[in-house]
C-alpha cells in the first residue's frame, strides 16, 4: 500500500500541475482584449477592510502563509522515505520554491485577467471568488470544467495530507504521546505495513472538523488560521529549544547551512513563525467585528493548547519519558550504541518485534512495533 500511495503522490503532482497550467492558459486566452495592465497589476492596491492600508497589507500574508504550509508533509513520511536525511530537506525546500514560483505566476495572471470592480468578485452569487474569475474570462462550461478539475485537485491534496498526518499521529501514538496511544499504535502488516487505525482515525477528525466549517464562515475561518497558528507553533518551538538550549548537543546532518547561517536563519524563522501566529488571530474584516465577523482562532487555539498542556502536566508528566527507540539493540553499531548512551535513552520497543498477531480492529492482521 504504501508503494501504491507513492505512485499516486506522483499522479496528484501532476494533476496540480495541470490545473496551474489550464489556469496560466485559459485566462489571458478568454481575457485577451480585457486584459489589465501593467501598473494596474503591480502598483493598484484597494483596501477593502477598515484596517489601515498597511495592516490590511499584512493582513495580506495570510494566504501565502497558508498556501505553502503543506512543506511539512516531508518531514511526517520521513520513517518512510530512502536517504530521509538529504530527500526530506530537499523536499522541502522544492515545495517551497516551486509553490512560491508557480503562485507567484498565477497571481499575475489573476490580476491581469480579473474584473477590476473587486467587490462584485468577492460578492460573487457563486460564492467562490474564483469561480468568478473563471466565469468572466472562460464562461459557463470553461467555468464547470476548471472549477470540476479545482474539486478534484483540492481532494487528492486532501489525500496527501491525510497520509502525512496519520503517520504523524502514529508516530505520537508510538512514543506514548496521545490519548488512546495502544489503540492507534499497531500496524496493519495485511495492508502493507501501514498505520490503518490512525488513518481512519485522521478521517474521521476531519469529517468531524470539516462539519464545524459548515457551521458559518466563522467557523470556517477560524479553522483554516488554525492550520497556520498550530503549525507555526509546532514548527517554532523545536526551532527555539536548538538555538536557546541545545546548541551544544545540535549534530549537523549532511544538508547543512553552516554555523555562520545556521542561527541567523533559525532566528528568523523564529521571528517570522511568531509573527504569523499573531496575524492568524485577527478579525480580517476590521478592528471592530461583530460575533459574526470575528476570527475565534485564538478561542480554539487556546482550547486545543491549553487541553494539550493540562493532559500533560496532570497525567502524562508522570509516564511519559519521550520517544521510544523500537529497534534491536543486536542490530547497532558500536558508535550508535554509544551515542544513545551518552543520552541516557533506553533501547527497547513499545512491543517485540517478533510478536505477531491479528488485530481485532478494522479486520486486519496487526502488530506492534
Amino acid at each position: 500500500m504504501s508503494k501504491i500511495m507513492g505512485k499516486l503522490q506522483t499522479v496528484f503532482v501532476v494533476m496540480n500541475f495541470i490545473l496551474i497550467f489550464a489556469t496560466i492558459i485559459a485566462l489571458p486566452v478568454g481575457k485577451a482584449s480585457r486584459r489589465n495592465d501593467g501598473p494596474y497589476i503591480f502598483g493598484h492596491v484597494e483596501n477593502l477592510t477598515t484596517w489601515p492600508a498597511g495592516w490590511a497589507f499584512m493582513l495580506a500574508w495570510l494566504s501565502p502563509i497558508w498556501t505553502i504550509g503543506g512543506f511539512d508533509s516531508c518531514v511526517h513520511m520521513s520513517e518512510e522515505a530512502a536517504n530521509a536525511t538529504k530527500a526530506v530537506p530537499y523536499g522541502i525546500l522544492m515545495s517551497i520554491g516551486s509553490c512560491w514560483l508557480f503562485g507567484f505566476i498565477l497571481v499575475i495572471v489573476i490580476a491581469a485577467c480579473m474584473s477590476t470592480d473587486l467587490s462584485s468578485i468577492l460578492e460573487s452569487p457563486f460564492g467562490q471568488p474564483m469561480a468568478q474569475i473563471y466565469y468572466d474570462a472562460v464562461g459557463k462550461q470553461g467555468t464547470l470544467f476548471l472549477m470540476s478539475l479545482l474539486m478534484i485537485v483540492q481532494f487528492l491534496m486532501g489525500i496527501s495530507i491525510l497520509v502525512a498526518a496519520s503517520r504523524q499521529t502514529w508516530a505520537f501514538s508510538r512514543d506514548g504521546a496521545l490519548p488512546f496511544s495502544k489503540f492507534f499504535r499497531p500496524i496493519s502488516e495485511r495492508f502493507g505495513f501501514i498505520p490503518l487505525r490512525t488513518i481512519w482515525g485522521c478521517v474521521f477528525l476531519g469529517a468531524i472538523l470539516g462539519l464545524l466549517s459548515l457551521i458559518a464562515p466563522a467557523a470556517a475561518q477560524a479553522l483554516f488560521s488554525l492550520a497556520v497558528a498550530g503549525n507555526n507553533l509546532a514548527w517554532v518551538m523545536p526551532i527555539f529549544a536548538r538555538v536557546v538550549w541545545g546548541q551544544r548537543k545540535f549534530k549537523p546532518g549532511p544538508f547543512y547551512t553552516g554555523d555562520r547561517l545556521s542561527i541567523p536563519i533559525a532566528w528568523t524563522a523564529i521571528a517570522f513563525l511568531v509573527f504569523g501566529i499573531i496575524l492568524s488571530m485577527f478579525p480580517v474584516g476590521g478592528p471592530n467585528p461583530t460575533p459574526e465577523t470575528m476570527n475565534y482562532t485564538v478561542v480554539i487555539n487556546m482550547a486545543v493548547w491549553g487541553g494539550a498542556l493540562a493532559y500533560y502536566y496532570l497525567d502524562a508528566r508522570k509516564w511519559f519519558t519521550g520517544p521510544k527507540i523500537t529497534i534491536d539493540g543486536d542490530n547497532l553499531s558500536e558508535e550508535q550504541a554509544q551515542a544513545i548512551e551518552e543520552e541516557g535513552l533506553e533501547v527497547g520497543g513499545l512491543g517485540s518485534a517478533q510478536e505477531f498477531g491479528e488485530g481485532k480492529g478494522f479486520g486486519t492482521g496487526e502488530r506492534e512495533v
